[in-house]
């Protein structure tokens, strides 16, 4: 099968599925169940200075689907409540035991050199393999000018990651956050601070439902609440983005990427894979569903690997990231348009009544004889949304199928429509 192991920012590690940092890697008890699970890596939760953070009760509330699928997972959790002492002789112990795996450990102080000077060779001394800077808890933290505080801030970002490098030979890793206007702007600072890779992304400021009885947000200390962390299958799709916005950015041009955000399947790992990442780290699929899916992930990963010839993870690392554009870069001639499987169809008629209500009214409805309809594609009215096949309950019924248009490639930069157009 197709070799999983991986060196990220110099970094080695059997399979490039890392836990992040977060309440799984709390402690030793916790790391030591996901390295005998078969995780390549974790990041431990994060680090501060002593007194240890206070947490409160209740932490965690979600988003749920129609059949109480957990969508989306929010949290108001700050960084370690354990003192620094026990966690760093944990890592210490836990590293020595497993020295295969690649064991980062996450880190947040104040904005002030000396607590970084300070801290940077206690954690350095346990043996870890690298460091990971939380610029990202949305909550808590900030309000003492740490965690997105400090990620918002690219002049901080820059400065904190200079600290590192002067006062720690171990590789470090920005974690960023994704509660910023443009995700480039904090990368390019890492990358300037002399970063070795960042990981995106931490957690997005939300609020997932409101207790309607008792007037208060979820979840509730008491009678009152704030907001949490937003994680889960729901924000891959923002974390897919941001991860190949700073991969294809040329001003952070060969800076390792640790995908994070949303990841519960291989099919997840690989696509953040292809979009730039070295590595990925998963945090809310485990806590859902155990350690455990790491053996699918790592089965299916590989599996698929074979059928598509890659032997090792690093040959189709980025292998999207040309494929990914601006919009004014794609080819406005394109054009596909639907076609359905009739063998296929089930005769539910959500295609016609979305296209019809709410699209182009390119689908119509065919009273047959025995009373039941006929759903055909109108090809002169269809304009190739996809809003059809996204609706249609039954997988690869509706084909999108390119259309020879007989015009050649033009995109909006070079449309003479456009203004603004550069001249061929």
């Amino acid at each position: 099968m197709a070799d999983l192991s991986i060196v990220f920012a110099g970094i080695k590690a059997p399979n490039p599925f890392w836990l992040a940092s977060a309440p799984p890697t709390d402690k030793a008890y916790n790391v030591v169940r996901a390295f005998e699970a078969g995780w390549g890596g974790v990041v431990w939760k994060t680090l501060g200075e002593d007194p240890a953070a206070v947490n409160v009760s209740s932490r965690y509330s979600a988003h749920f689907g129609a059949n109480r699928e957990v969508l989306g997972f929010n949290n108001i959790e700050l960084i370690t409540d354990r003192s620094l002492e026990i966690n760093l002789r944990e890592i210490t112990q836990v590293k020595k035991d497993w020295p295969d795996r690649a064991l980062i450990v996450s880190l947040m102080v104040p904005c002030v050199e000396e607590s970084w000077k300070n801290i940077l060779p206690l954690v350095e001394a346990t043996g870890a393999d690298g460091i990971e800077l939380n610029f990202g808890c949305p909550h808590g933290m900030p309000e003492r000018g740490m965690g997105a505080a400090v990620g918002q801030v690219p002049e901080y970002v820059e400065q904190v990651t200079r600290w590192c490098k002067t006062y720690c030979s171990l590789p470090v890793i920005v974690k960023l956050t994704p509660n910023i206007t443009d995700i480039r702007v904090a990368a390019r600072a890492a990358y300037r601070g002399g970063a070795d890779a960042v990981s995106l992304i931490n957690t997005i400021n939300s609020i997932t439902s409101v207790n309607l009885e008792r007037m208060v947000a979820n979840p509730a200390v008491g009678s009152q609440s704030t907001h949490g962390g937003y994680c889960g299958s729901a924000v891959k799709p923002i974390a897919l983005n941001m991860v190949a916005e700073i991969a294809r950015d040329p001003q952070t041009q060969g800076l390792p990427i640790c995908g994070i955000g949303g990841i519960g399947s291989w099919r997840d790992a690989a696509e953040f894979i292809a979009l730039g990442s070295g590595a990925v780290q998963v945090c809310t699929a485990a806590m859902l569903h155990g350690f455990r899916i790491v053996e699918e992930m790592k089965d299916g990963l590989s599996r698929w690997m074979d059928s598509q010839g890659y032997a090792s993870v690093s040959q189709f690392t980025g292998r999207a990231v040309g494929n990914t554009t601006d919009w004014k870069y794609l080819d406005i001639n394109y054009q596909v348009i639907a076609k359905i499987d009739q063998a296929a169809c089930i005769g539910c008629g959500r295609c016609h009544i979305a296209c019809e209500d709410t699209s182009h009214q390119a689908i119509a409805s065919i009273k047959q004889a025995d009373g039941t309809h006929k759903y055909e594609v109108i090809d002169d009215e269809c304009v190739g949304c996809n809003l059809c096949q996204i609706t249609c309950p039954v997988q690869d019924c509706i084909e999108m199928v390119p259309m020879d248009t007989g015009k050649p490639f033009l995109d909006w930069n070079h449309d003479p429509r456009n203004p603004y157009h550069v001249a061929p």
